[in-house]
């Protein structure tokens, strides 16, 4: 952990950070590390090492939860339920789009065909929360899933339930949805 910490204070670049700040406000800390950094840290992390990610995730920057969402898609395949249990207990600390996109998508990436039942049952639980970013999540899931065969017409009528929500995070990630629908 304190070598990924010196790495991302190594690689940090005020533009991106400047960038970061802009586009997701709900950030937080933010170091200022582009995504393929990132990525290319994430790939070098080929063993299961999922106190690792729970460290990154604790620690709370944009780049670390972006970092543990990654790690958790490239290693997740080696222990699903222990997957699982890190993307439940992660999804309720989202705190805005990027991270939650991260997540939902990357993070599931190598269980979505495995574990579909339970990751559709988490999308259910989460799209009628009260909670923004738990809603947004649960439509990302959806995404995912869809990407693996999911049927559409099952992932759209969840959906439905807040078609009519007019947060701009929600609208946006049902407009993705919705396209990524037509094309699978």
């Amino acid at each position: 952990m304190p070598e990924i910490k010196k790495i991302l204070k190594k690689k940090a670049n005020k533009k991106a950070k400047e960038s970061f700040e802009k586009f997701i406000p709900l950030a937080g800390k933010i170091y200022g590390v582009r995504i393929p950094v990132l990525n290319d840290i994430a790939r070098k992390i080929k063993e299961p090492n999922f106190d690792l990610i729970e460290k990154l995730w604790k620690e709370g920057s944009l780049e670390e939860k972006l970092l543990a969402g990654k790690i958790l898609g490239i290693i997740g395949k080696k222990d699903p339920e222990k997957t699982m249990r890190l993307i439940k207990k992660m999804s309720k600390g989202v705190s805005d789009w990027a991270v939650c996109d991260t997540l939902g998508t990357q993070g599931v990436r190598q269980i979505a065909g495995n574990c579909q039942k339970e990751i559709f049952n988490l999308a259910k639980k989460y799209i009628p929360s009260k909670n923004l970013w738990q809603r947004r999540f649960g439509i990302v899931l959806l995404i995912e899933l869809n990407r693996r065969g999911l049927d559409k017409k099952e992932a759209w009528k969840l959906a439905e339930r807040i078609k009519d929500d007019k947060r701009p995070y929600i609208k946006k990630a049902l407009e993705w949805l919705n396209n990524e629908l037509k094309k699978h």
